[in-house]
């Protein structure tokens, strides 16, 4: 039985406690290790919020941005001039059934932007999360980085394989001197354009998604990279030289299958044949990025002023004669801007009928973009080395690029979160394994960060729930506005 006994009060009055209560007041209480928060941000600002939304919702934000031009199409008969140029290749030329190029191309450009950005979340998330979950892939850092490579794969292949399928029925296959004879090529194949259409919206969307993705060591390496292959793509459209474009995605796109391929036997613990594979990405690298890539170089600098005879070429896109002006002819060299140098290069964009001209300083512009990347390369060439000598010296092949940050507690698998899980849910336990709709007033929606594990994932089932998107990691508001870029990561 606990007694009582009788205290002095700060106020000079008696109080009467339990000695129990004393007792358990002087118990000593053993330290619980906590894992260290981030600091939270009081207040993110207008930006902040913006920059998340956009992250979280990539498939929807592609969804409404597609539904709202598809029935802008349907139901604005006016607009269809404008709208038509989305869904379709421009410049169709009947009487060769070819495509010519020009600056109607660009939104065909954005359409593919905005398919890959949604189109890349919804494999990622609904096909390739629980393929990763059955390799044994169980780390949430795991799971995103499966994912990402896993994507790369797929579209790498298939994009390098119709590329490599062009290049063999066309006449330049193994020839670099085809690259430029019979330049300009003002006109084009319908596969051939649509596939340099695609790729471009698809390097474009890569840098929202070097953006996106947690920040590597070299994100100014990457990010650099990505602005540069578009800025090529854009002045090699303009200037009508697809031809060595197409051969450049396909040297540089061969290597992105093996890398990734390696990555995932990492991640899903295959040390053996991931050091197998690694060194058959060596060896590609090296073949295709420091050999392959500078004999294209080389011909730029040393082929093309001899296959493409300098002056200006008057033609037009309907015409099936071309009229050529030396640049021996000084005048009309000049009159027809055969030193605007920037105004050639744009040819196709300001004035895709009018005469084009060849001067052989322009190839300069192309060689120095393209060195550029060849420093990058160099770059990370240096990082492959230092992976080689570890694996050289026993250790397992390993990704120095990849940051060291990041969460690697196991996740808890969800049943509910992928097409083939939810499938086995519904059969074994019938409608009520389905999660129950909930309304939500106003006041239930914020933007504060909640803090703990568990609410993380609440947050990620709410948000789920809310608007049937959800993308795994993101709801830790203040990593991904570091990985975005809109605010200073801790």
């Amino acid at each position: 039985m606990a007694t009582k006994t009788t205290l002095p009060n700060g106020n000079g009055t008696l109080a009467k406690t339990h000695v129990a209560d004393i007792q358990e007041q002087k118990a000593p209480i053993a330290p619980q290790r906590r894992k260290t928060l981030p600091k939270k941000v009081d207040d993110e600002g207008l930006m902040g919020s913006l920059c998340t939304l956009i992250c979280e919702h990539q498939i929807g934000i592609s969804v409404n941005l597609l539904s709202l031009l598809v029935l802008t199409h349907m139901i604005f008969p006016r607009a269809r001039s404008r709208t038509t140029k989305f869904f379709q290749m421009s410049y169709y030329n009947p009487d060769t059934n070819l495509y010519g190029c020009g600056t109607d191309d660009l939104p065909f450009v954005i359409l593919w932007t905005v398919v890959f950005t949604g189109l890349r979340v919804s494999v990622m998330e609904y096909l390739l999360d629980p393929l990763a979950r059955l390799g044994g892939v169980r780390t949430k850092k795991g799971l995103d980085r499966f994912k990402e490579q896993a994507w790369l794969i797929i579209y790498d292949t298939s994009m390098w394989a119709l590329g490599m399928y062009i290049m063999y029925k066309s006449e330049f296959w193994l020839d670099l001197h085809g690259i430029w004879e019979g330049w300009p090529f003002r006109e084009v194949d319908g596969l051939f354009k649509m596939y340099y259409l695609v790729q471009w919206g698809f390097w474009i969307q890569q840098i929202l998604v070097v953006n996106i993705e947690e920040k590597r060591k070299d994100y100014a390496q990457m990010f650099t990279h990505h602005i540069f292959t578009v800025a090529l793509m854009f002045l090699s459209y303009g200037y009508y030289h697809m031809r060595v474009g197409i051969v450049i995605l396909a040297i540089m796109e061969f290597v992105d299958i093996i890398l990734p391929t390696a990555k995932l036997l990492k991640y899903m613990g295959y040390t053996t044949a991931c050091d197998i594979a690694f060194g058959a990405f060596v060896i590609s690298w090296f073949t295709t990025r420091h050999v392959l890539y500078m004999m294209v170089c080389w011909s730029i600098y040393a082929y093309a002023p001899v296959d493409m005879a300098p002056g200006c070429y008057l033609t037009t896109a309907s015409s099936n004669t071309t009229s050529f002006v030396p640049a021996s002819n000084t005048a009309q060299f000049e009159a027809y801007g055969g030193n605007n140098h920037w105004g050639n290069l744009l040819k196709a964009y300001n004035d895709r009928d009018g005469p084009i001209c060849w001067n052989p300083s322009i190839r300069y512009y192309f060689l120095a973009l393209l060195l550029t990347l060849q420093v990058i390369c160099c770059i990370w060439f240096g990082t492959i080395a230092k992976i080689v000598y570890k694996v050289l010296k026993g250790d397992a092949a390993d990704d120095l690029r990849s940051d060291d940050e990041g969460d690697d507690d196991e996740v808890e698998h969800d049943p509910t979160r992928t097409i083939f899980n939810m499938a086995t849910t519904c059969g074994e336990s019938g409608m009520s394994a389905m999660p129950r709709e909930e309304e939500v007033g106003v006041d239930a929606l914020t933007f504060a960060k909640m803090s703990g594990a568990g609410q993380r994932r609440q947050t990620r089932r709410d948000s789920s729930r809310a608007s049937g998107i959800s993308i795994p990691g993101h709801a830790d508001r203040k990593e991904l506005l570091g990985r975005i870029g809109c605010d200073k990561p801790n």
